[in-house]
C-alpha cells in the first residue's frame, strides 16, 4: 500500500472515531527539539561529557546514583528539568488537541515521556497516564513516606562544563536527598507509584466506558528498545472490538502480524500528525 493511500485510510478512520487514545514515546518530543536517546550514540550525542566518562543511560537513570554521586545524578535530571521547562511543545500537540476537542474530549493519553509536554500543551491532566512518572514531581530518595510533591519551586543549577549540580534538592519532610518521581532502572522497590496508580485507575475506567466505541489509537514515536508504549497500543487494538492502531514512526513503523487492525506510517511525529 502506498503511503498516500495509507494516510487517506487513516484520515477516514480518525474521522469516524468516537474515542481517541494517543500513545506516545520519546519520538513525540524530537520535533520540539528534545533528545530521544535513541541508542547509545544518541545518548552520548546529547551528553558528550558522559561519553568521555564511559557512562551509559542505564548508569545515569538509576536511584543508586543519587546515593553514590548525587551531584552527578542531579546534573543529569536537573539539566533535563531545565530543558523541558524551556522547550515549547511542537505544533503537532495543538493539532491533536483540536482533534480530541472534535470528539467531545473523549480521549486519553498514554505516554512514557516524563517531560510533561502534554500538560504544557493544554491537555487535561486527568486524562494522562505517565507510565514512567514525571520529572515535574519529586519524592524522597529514602523514601521516608509515600508523599509526592510538585517540582514547581525546585530549581537546579548545573555546571555544564563539569556536568555537576551546584545544589541538591532535598525532601521537605525529612531533609534527605530528593529525586524525580520517575521509574528508573532497578527501581521497583523505591519508585513511589502512588501518582501513577491514580492515573492508571482513571485510564482503565475510561477504557471500560469505551469498550464498544470506535477507538483509534494514534501511536507516535514509540521505539522498540523499551516497548512499553507499543505493547499497550497493540493490546488495546487487539482486545477492543472496534479499535484500530495507527503507528507513526520514522524507524520502527512495522506492526506485528497479530495486530489485525493497524496502519503503519513511516514518518516523524510532527510530519505524520500533519499529514
Amino acid at each position: 500500500m502506498q503511503l498516500e493511500e495509507t494516510i487517506n485510510i487513516a484520515k477516514q478512520l480518525i474521522e469516524n472515531a468516537e474515542a481517541i487514545l494517543i500513545t506516545a514515546g520519546a519520538g513525540m518530543g524530537v520535533d520540539s527539539g528534545l533528545p530521544d536517546f535513541r541508542g547509545e550514540e544518541g545518548f552520548w550525542r546529547a551528553y558528550p561529557l558522559l561519553k568521555d566518562k564511559g557512562l551509559h543511560f542505564e548508569d545515569m537513570a538509576t536511584p543508586k546514583l543519587f546515593k553514590t554521586d548525587p551531584s552527578l545524578a542531579w546534573a543529569f535530571y536537573g539539566q533535563r528539568l531545565n530543558l523541558y521547562r524551556a522547550t515549547t511543545p511542537h505544533k503537532g500537540f495543538d493539532a491533536l488537541k483540536e482533534l480530541v476537542h472534535s470528539k467531545n474530549n473523549n480521549y486519553f493519553i498514554y505516554t512514557s515521556n516524563v517531560d510533561g509536554h502534554f500538560q504544557k500543551a493544554g491537555f487535561d491532566e486527568e486524562k494522562i497516564v505517565e507510565v514512567h512518572g514525571s520529572i515535574h514531581h519529586l519524592q524522597c530518595l529514602t523514601p521516608c513516606s509515600k508523599k509526592i510533591w510538585r517540582a514547581n519551586d525546585t530549581f537546579v543549577n548545573v555546571n555544564l562544563d563539569t556536568f555537576r549540580a551546584l545544589n541538591i534538592p532535598s525532601c521537605p519532610y525529612c531533609g534527605s536527598i530528593a529525586r524525580p518521581n520517575i521509574l528508573m532502572f532497578g527501581d521497583w522497590s523505591y519508585w513511589n507509584e502512588k501518582r501513577f496508580n491514580q492515573q492508571i485507575a482513571r485510564y482503565r475506567k475510561w477504557l471500560k466506558q469505551n469498550k464498544t466505541a470506535h477507538i483509534v489509537v494514534i501511536e507516535i514515536g514509540a521505539g522498540t528498545a523499551i516497548p512499553t508504549i507499543r505493547y499497550e497500543s497493540e493490546r488495546v487494538s487487539k482486545q477492543f472490538l472496534n479499535a484500530y492502531l495507527i503507528r507513526i514512526n520514522p524507524y520502527d513503523s512495522f506492526i506485528d502480524k497479530s495486530v489485525k487492525r493497524g496502519l503503519s506510517i513511516p514518518l516523524g511525529g510532527l510530519d505524520g500528525i500533519k499529514k
